[in-house]
């Protein structure tokens, strides 16, 4: 319900936006403006971009949590997206978004809200074996001095 509501009101504020800047400032320079705006934020999108792709290298070099970067990233992403769909109320979000400040405090808030959750499948490399004795290894293993079944495996038609 609530994406409903986000799709039935976004579009509502900006064709009240359009109409009230439009008969402020006329229709050709409400149209200048839509489209400098998406220049401009191609522009501001493409150097942010490249800022957060450092960040995110520099956590991989240093094998540090890349979490933030990555949010970082989608945010700008979604930014771009915002700021290419015509409309003044998209663009004011959009531009806010490529603030660093702003994404940073996002996060936070985003970072509070979720629940992340881990699994791990197997046993941690320095744990003892199921049995309990540290001088036992658990493995697989494959006689490979057992004889071979002759003819085809039965998986494949002839």
């Amino acid at each position: 319900m609530p994406l409903f509501l986000v799709f039935l009101i976004v579009p509502l504020i900006e064709i009240a936006l359009f109409i009230q800047i439009g008969g402020l400032i006329g229709l050709w320079a409400t149209l200048l403006i839509v489209i400098l705006t998406a220049l401009l934020g191609t522009i501001l999108v493409r150097s942010q971009g490249a800022a957060v792709l450092n960040q995110l290298r520099g956590t991989f070099e240093q094998l540090s949590d890349p979490t933030e970067p990555l949010a970082h990233g989608a945010m700008v992403l979604f930014s771009g997206a915002l700021l290419l769909t015509p409309g003044f109320f998209t663009d004011a979000v959009g531009f806010a978004l490529l603030v660093p400040g702003i994404r940073s405090a996002v996060f936070r808030y985003l970072r509070a809200r979720v629940n992340v959750q881990t699994m791990q499948f197997g046993q941690p490399p320095n744990s003892q074996s199921t049995n309990g004795d540290p001088n036992t290894i658990d493995a697989e293993y494959e006689d490979l001095d057992a004889p071979q079944p002759k003819g085809p495996s039965g998986w494949t038609r002839h």
